[in-house]
């Protein structure tokens, strides 16, 4: 499988979460742990652990659709895409992510899995995160 698809509710107005997930200085709680930071189509991500990682914005159609590709975690071996889509429903927001492009990495297939099964529960983690943050913050 090439992709990885999840959705949640979260009960903030579509605005207010499309805050959250675009701009560094929320994106850097929630999705980063030591902070985050936008020069043109470039956020640079901080993480204690794992270092930096840019996001290369693709897409921004505010409040409705953000895009970025940023690399797997093996330098040199490509990129995925990182898609989120913003619904309102009720009072509240459907956000969808989906991250494509695991089989174009340039690497043995075992290892393309290795990275994506990785995603697979750093995104489930990630959008947790998202949720706690959106009912702690005000925007």
């Amino acid at each position: 499988m090439d992709t990885i698809e999840r959705t949640i509710y979260i009960d903030a107005p579509v605005e207010r979460v499309w805050t959250i997930v675009t701009e560094p200085e929320h994106l850097g709680q929630w999705f980063g742990d030591a902070g985050a930071s936008r020069t043109g189509d470039t956020i640079t991500m901080a993480w204690k652990e794992h270092g930096e990682a840019e996001l290369r914005i693709v897409r921004e159609e505010p409040p409705n659709v953000f895009a970025y590709r940023w690399d797997a975690n093996d330098p040199g071996i490509g990129d995925t895409l990182v898609e989120f889509t913003f619904e309102p429903e009720g009072s509240g927001t459907r956000l969808k992510v989906i991250e494509s492009g695991w089989g174009d990495l340039r690497t043995a297939a075992e290892r393309q899995s290795e990275l994506r099964d990785g995603n697979v529960g750093g995104w489930k983690h990630e959008l947790g995160d998202l949720e706690r943050y959106a009912q702690t913050v005000t925007v």
